[in-house]
């Protein structure tokens, strides 16, 4: 339970400190939003829990073939807020634009026998 604390502490400390840096520099809270911070942390939280190699690199894997259907997001949502759609609307657009994009992957993926 205490490990599951610390994580939960540290992975919202994260979010904060993005938080407070956009309000000062939107670039830089994108920059530090950016860095792999929670894939690295949830890497190294799984190596120590399991030390297993190839869970790692599954996961490692994984997380990359995820990260590209979620880049369009953060096109879609800037062209719909400048084109003076509501934040919670361009948000959802957004959400359902990289849930529809993870599901194509998960399909196309297969093809190629690549697991996720």
């Amino acid at each position: 339970m205490t490990a599951f604390v610390v994580r939960a502490l540290l992975s919202g400390l994260i979010v904060a400190t993005v938080a407070l840096l956009a309000r000062r520099s939107p670039a830089l809270g994108a920059l530090v939003a950016s860095l792999p911070l929670v894939s690295i942390l949830g890497m190294l939280w799984l190596w120590r829990d399991t030390g297993d190699r190839a869970r790692l690199a599954a996961h490692s894997e994984a997380t990359f073939w995820y990260v590209l259907p979620s880049l369009p997001m953060f096109l879609l949502m800037p062209a719909l807020l400048r084109a003076g759609v509501g934040f919670e609307p361009a948000l959802l657009a957004g959400c359902g634009l990289t849930v529809a994009l993870y599901c194509l992957t998960v399909l196309i993926a297969a093809r190629f026998g690549v697991s996720l």
